[in-house]
């Protein structure tokens, strides 16, 4: 009678386990259907098909929809959309397959995922986040957001009322910092900054005053002290450096990033690509261990080298970002911080001192020859805009997802770097879409101005960083050797 009770009293704990855990899956997974109307400058008005995922107002479009909304313009495009990838062409003609621009034939929410399909334009790989459905035709239709398909497109997209898109096909995608923030976009968001590294001009910052997680963009000052090392003559690229117990246990824990194993050896080099492209937190640790002894001391430099560049809000505990924890029987879990301003005046630092940081940064891939394998960069915008040079992602649960970018643009007579700062995204859908849309304001911005607010232009105060002339003859410099 015992054994029946208890086989009862497992049963019955199995169902409602079961019963809690199932309407949180369904919740994971729930896309809201609903249409919209898209307006054109050419007179057009179509339905178009939508997705809200997880929430309302966060919504993707039907591509084949807008396929034939863009259809006789200049910004037509065609599409090949299969399972698992789409790609889409600019300037060719749209072959449609059925059942574009009608509503919904069923309103049950459709069983699909937001994911990083395979994505392709005019042939080139790019990372957007896209939903891919299957068509009762057979064929696959791609559903994406308004602004990722407008910044393809390069073409003005707005929302005048509820429910309703208007195009304008002969506007340029623009970007309004302030008007976003009004919004509330960047509520979900720690801290963004946007500026121009060269003259330390800041375009645009949002909280960027406050000290926060930086996850492993702290690898940026690793790498900062590396070349100190090397320029001083203390180590070379060319250097062997044998993994240490300590960062075999790293690969082998749940942040482990390559599979390094103790005694093995690496160039000084290899470390550097791998601590910035994968962004191994395994080979950040060697290079600490082999510039300093240990890592503890190597930490001590990186805050110092902090105070010395004026950086206020930095603080490091570790040379890669991860969390770490005291030794105190009920131990402290700390983790590098720093502001957006601090993080700008590094960067802008680092890529004056030590410029050939973007030989790496702007790499997509690279290979490993100790390690006989490929590391890809994890900085999706390489793919995404023309002229992005680097430089950092880094994410952990306290941080949330973070991405440093730089790219460069000339004013025909000289480079200059811009960069964007974005600290805590709640994800690196969120962290990519975010720095996108900032990265082409950076650009708009230095090329058609920034509205001065009262009181002048927003400039940071810097120390220990070149006058504006020294700079100029730099970039100038620096620009004849690319071209």
């Amino acid at each position: 009678m015992k054994a029946m009770l208890r086989k009862l009293g497992s049963f019955l704990i199995s169902v409602l386990l079961l019963c809690s855990i199932f309407p949180v899956r369904v919740e994971a997974n729930f896309q809201i259907p609903g249409l919209c109307r898209a307006e054109t400058d050419r007179g057009g008005n179509f339905t178009v098909k939508t997705l809200d995922y997880d929430y309302d107002n966060n919504t993707y479009f039907s591509l084949r929809d807008m396929a034939m909304v863009f259809q006789n313009t200049d910004k037509s495009f065609s599409l090949d959309i299969t399972k698992n990838a789409v790609a889409l062409n600019m300037g060719n003609v749209y072959v449609p397959v059925g059942g574009e621009n009608v509503p919904w034939e069923d309103q049950e929410n459709p069983d699909i995922a937001l994911r990083r399909n395979e994505c392709k334009v005019n042939g080139q790989n790019v990372f957007y986040y896209t939903m891919i459905m299957n068509l009762p035709s057979g064929d696959y239709d791609c559903y994406m957001m308004a602004a990722d398909l407008a910044m393809i497109l390069d073409v003005d997209i707005t929302v005048p009322m509820e429910g309703t898109l208007r195009i304008n096909t002969q506007e340029p995608f623009r970007v309004d910092a302030v008007s976003l923030e009004q919004a509330g976009y960047f509520y979900g968001v720690n801290s963004v900054l946007v500026g121009d590294a060269t003259t330390g001009e800041c375009y645009y910052q949002y909280q960027s005053g406050i000290s926060y997680p930086i996850a492993s963009t702290s690898k940026l000052m690793t790498y900062l002290l590396a070349m100190d090392a090397i320029v001083s003559g203390q180590i070379t690229y060319e250097d062997s450096v044998t993994i240490s117990d300590t960062a075999q246990l790293l690969a082998d824990s749940d942040d482990g990033v390559l599979p390094l194993k103790a005694g093995e050896q690496m160039t000084v080099q290899e470390l550097l690509f791998c601590s910035l492209l994968p962004s191994s937190n395994e080979c950040a640790l060697c290079l600490a261990e082999y510039i300093a002894g240990t890592e503890e001391v190597f930490v001590q430099r990186m805050n110092q080298k902090a105070v010395e560049l004026g950086l206020s809000q930095a603080v490091f505990f570790n040379s890669h970002g991860l969390p770490s924890y005291t030794e105190d029987p009920i131990p402290s879990k700390r983790q590098n911080r720093m502001s957006a301003e601090d993080m700008f005046r590094l960067v802008s630092y680092l890529l004056k001192v030590y410029p050939q940081i973007t030989d790496i940064t702007s790499m997509k891939q690279a290979g490993i020859k100790s390690l006989a394998l490929d590391v890809r960069n994890t900085n999706p915008l390489l793919h995404n805009l023309p002229g992005v040079t680097g430089l950092k992602t880094g994410t952990t649960n306290k941080a949330g997802a973070c991405l440093v970018t730089s790219l460069t643009v000339d004013d025909g007579n000289m480079e200059h770097d811009l960069v964007v700062i974005v600290l805590g995204t709640e994800d690196s859908i969120e962290r990519g879409r975010v720095s996108g849309l900032l990265a082409r304001y950076a650009v708009q911005t230095f090329y058609t101005g920034v509205e001065e607010p009262e009181g002048g232009p927003s400039a940071l105060p810097f120390k220990n960083l070149p006058t504006h002339a020294e700079a100029a003859v730099d970039c100038i410099l620096r620009t004849a050797r690319r071209h």
